[in-house]
């Protein structure tokens, strides 16, 4: 295993699953980071498949709040993200997204510097389908504060409520997401 994917791998050992299906995806990514270590997009869409994808969701901790763009390609409302190149690490693949996509520094002070939450998804595209392996990383945003987001990327963005039931068309696991990034935001009360 190259240092690349045991990074990878130790990252993804390190996340606490929020449901069985979280736990299948992780057992399934260490499963696939101990047979490969082919884990960047080298030719897009879809090659290698599967393949990293590190998402760097913009989130308002205190007015409750998750950013979405409408995605050009998709027609989905998504959060910042992309593939990381090859030799890339997820956290600095992140990092870089919200700089060109977002056009801010990203600050990963909401949850921490490692993904809160890891999921497996078949991607269709306009002439295959690929599997995505997504690491979601969570960095802190203003509600009130206006983006300006990459015109290629995206046709707008707006703020969304931290509530699973009312999520627009968008990748299939954000409500379990926002489910699981409401627990971390949640304040520990002692008795």
């Amino acid at each position: 295993m190259t240092f690349d994917t045991a990074a990878v791998a130790e990252l993804v050992d390190g996340i606490v699953p929020v449901d069985e299906l979280e736990q299948h995806h992780i057992e399934q990514t260490l499963s696939w980071l101990a047979l490969t270590d082919d884990i960047y997009r080298r030719i897009p869409p879809s090659t290698p498949s599967p393949h990293l994808v590190a998402y760097a969701v913009l989130v308002d901790p205190a007015e409750r709040g998750i950013y979405l763009g409408r995605h050009r390609r998709s027609g989905l409302h998504l959060p910042m993200g992309g593939h990381p190149e090859p030799f890339e690490q997820p956290l600095a693949a992140a990092r870089r997204e919200a700089k060109e996509e977002l056009g801010i520094d990203a600050n990963f002070d909401v949850v921490g510097n490692f993904p809160l939450f890891l999921t497996v998804s078949t991607t269709i595209g306009p002439t295959d389908q690929h599997v995505d392996t997504s690491l979601w990383f969570v960095i802190r945003g203003n509600r009130y504060r206006h983006y300006d987001l990459d015109p290629g990327e995206f046709d707008g963005g707006r703020w969304w409520d931290l509530d699973p039931y009312g999520v627009p068309d968008s990748d299939p696991h954000l409500a379990r997401f926002i489910r699981k990034l409401d627990s971390a935001l949640r304040p520990i009360f002692v008795r």
